[in-house]
């Protein structure tokens, strides 16, 4: 008998009024009065130059700090969640780094192992299971005995994808994620995702929320994900991709617009 996965009834997030300090020096606005909500379910991509404060929006968005004033909410939780009895609701969040974040001196499949051993009261047996699945969904199987520093940057991303979603998230983030990666590596992480977006049987066929950043509109054109703009120190919602096509912003114009071809 085939099971519905269950959704929530909540907005994956909700800001209102939000104002972004630099994780350097949170004294300092990255940007404000950020306005959005994102339903569960849906793939939205924040474009901005280098220096926008991407990775700044980004990492408020993961919790890994407070709105400078304003309001944030994650699945209808006050974010951010520090609290331990709270854990539960954080862990529906998944967050891949760009250049991987991975810790040197463990295997690839170790570090993939980090989320299991300290969140699921599972067997060793039963995690080197869950850990092997995704190191054949990442195609990391024959690194899962090598060290983040034997490997290529495009590979240790993987492994970054790999950790984020060992916990089967509702929501994932990632930062810049296409950034340096060759058209190989672009067409699978962009095929992954698309599955994920869609409902892949690791999540049991529930579609996974993903909020991603680039510096160009171009890799992530067409489809069904949302857009918006990080310009000036203000968020703009640009809508879907028709709605890119169509705006006048000068910006806007220069991401959007196709290279030439060589």
């Amino acid at each position: 008998m085939t099971t519905t996965p269950e959704t929530s009834t909540h907005l994956a997030i909700e800001m209102r009024g939000v104002l972004v300090g630099s994780m350097r020096d949170l004294s300092t606005i990255v940007v404000e009065d950020v306005n959005w909500s994102v339903k569960p379910g849906e793939w939205w991509v924040v474009s901005g130059l280098q220096g926008s404060g991407k990775s700044d929006f980004l990492m408020l968005t993961g919790g890994m700090m407070a709105p400078a004033s304003g309001t944030y909410c994650f699945l209808g939780q006050e974010m951010p969640i520090f609290e331990d009895h709270r854990l539960a609701d954080r862990l529906k969040l998944g967050f891949v780094f760009e250049n991987g974040q991975l810790f040197n001196h463990l295997t690839i499949a170790e570090n993939i192992s980090l989320p299991l051993r300290y969140h699921r009261n599972l067997s060793d047996s039963e995690t080197d299971a869950e850990v092997q699945k995704l190191l054949e969904l990442t195609e990391l199987a024959p690194f899962a005995a090598s060290t983040p520093g034997a490997m290529a940057r495009n590979w240790q991303r993987r492994a970054g994808l790999a950790r984020a979603l060992a916990l089967r998230p509702e929501v994932l983030l990632l930062d810049n994620p296409l950034a340096g990666l060759d058209l190989r590596h672009r067409a699978w992480w962009t095929n992954l995702l698309e599955q994920l977006s869609r409902g892949h049987e690791w999540l049991s066929g529930r579609p996974l929320t993903l909020v991603i950043t680039t510096n160009d509109l171009r890799l992530w054109r067409g489809g069904k994900r949302q857009c918006a703009l990080l310009k000036d120190k203000r968020f703009v919602i640009l809508g879907g991709w028709a709605e890119v096509e169509a705006a006048s912003d000068e910006l806007v114009r220069e991401m959007r617009a196709v290279a030439p071809e060589s």
